[in-house]
């Protein structure tokens, strides 16, 4: 059987990815040279030593053996764990992507990938793992309003923020992609493994790769480049939140941050960001405003009696039954009946003597 073209180039990427020495920038670099991966395996040892920036090593290490053994049999894995391999410049790329100045050569992805044009529909929500409860509660209200207005959301799968924006992105019937900073096989943190199968999975390391340390920060310019923007809810000075920010600005991407209370460290990120230009963020509309993509659809209350539907439109932001009773003019035991049958119906929430929409 014959291989088609785009799958021989596929896999003569695939081959250079394997290949000691070569990053994402050299790669690149290979294949304009030669006019494709595939030439570039072909070339004489006397044609690659015209390469600007290619050492010895790495002209030594094309066309040996192991890198395309390893293509052969990473594609062959692929196919059977329902994984689909997705190589720049080739169809089903995401063009969004080519806003990095080192895009991955190629794409491992499990699931249904939606479209990533230029400047995708897309936004990315991040921040710490260890989120305080109003964060928690702002980034689920976030994920589901922007996902009732078709906004694809984006994030880690880490624990805390990323793992509330993906949970709150499904449950209102969104689209969330997670972008790992592992292969699509191996679920970090494995607590989050039930989740990962209602996403999108996105990663650009080969199958059985593990979690570590250099990874996440890696990983943190693909979410800002497949994002218009990318929303920090909390993350200190030194976090990768303010990293995948950094790279939405050098993508060209808009910047949103939620402020904090002050002299929290958690929120000293955002608040960084907020005096340097960034969107202030409190509800998905000042997200949709920005971007101008119009109005937030209503969650679906209509049917809602009309105490309950008043609270829930006071839930714009986290509340103190204080600010709900000026919000709504109900009495304290109404408001607090509305309050409990919208908890009981999952449209409320109370974390940290706050309500909040879910």
């Amino acid at each position: 059987m014959t291989t088609t073209l785009p799958q021989a180039e596929l896999q003569a990427l695939l081959t250079l990815r394997f290949t000691p020495g070569l990053g994402p920038r050299r790669i690149e670099q290979l294949r304009r040279h030669f006019g494709s991966a595939k030439a570039a395996l072909a070339a004489p040892l006397t044609a690659l030593r015209d390469v600007p920036g290619l050492d010895a090593r790495s002209v030594a290490a094309l066309g040996t053996a192991k890198p395309r053994e390893q293509a052969e049999a990473e594609l062959v894995k692929a196919r059977k764990e329902g994984v689909t391999l997705l190589g720049r410049g080739l169809p089903g790329y995401p063009p969004a992507l080519e806003a990095l100045g080192d895009p991955p050569p190629v794409l491992w992805v499990k699931g249904e990938l939606p479209d990533f044009p230029v400047v995708p529909r897309a936004v990315g929500i991040v921040g710490t793992r260890g989120a305080s409860p109003h964060a928690l509660s702002l980034t689920r209200t976030l994920a589901a309003d922007l996902a009732r207005a078709g906004v694809i959301v984006i994030s880690g799968l880490a624990r805390g923020i990323d793992t509330a924006a993906h949970a709150a992105s499904v449950e209102a019937g969104g689209h969330s992609v997670g972008v790992l900073g592992s292969a699509v096989n191996v679920i970090y943190p494995s607590e989050n493994a039930h989740l990962a199968r209602h996403l999108t999975l996105v990663s650009e390391y080969p199958l059985g790769t593990g979690p570590a340390q250099h990874h996440f920060p890696t990983r943190n310019r693909l979410i800002a480049a497949l994002s218009a923007a990318t929303v920090v809810v909390e993350g200190e000075l030194k976090s990768g939140a303010l990293i995948t920010a950094t790279h939405a600005l050098e993508c060209g991407r808009t910047v949103c941050a939620v402020p904090g209370r002050a002299g929290d460290p958690r929120a000293a990120g955002p608040h960084r960001l907020l005096r340097e230009g960034a969107v202030l963020t409190e509800t998905a509309q000042d997200i949709l405003n920005e971007l101008g993509w119009g109005e937030a659809p209503a969650a679906p209350t209509s049917d809602l009696p009309p105490e309950q539907a008043r609270t829930y439109a006071a839930l714009t932001t986290p509340a103190t039954l204080d600010d709900l009773q000026a919000a709504t003019g109900l009495t304290l035991p109404d408001l607090q009946t509305a309050l409990v049958m919208l908890q009981l119906l999952g449209l409320a929430e109370e974390v940290g003597g706050r309500w909040a929409r879910r």
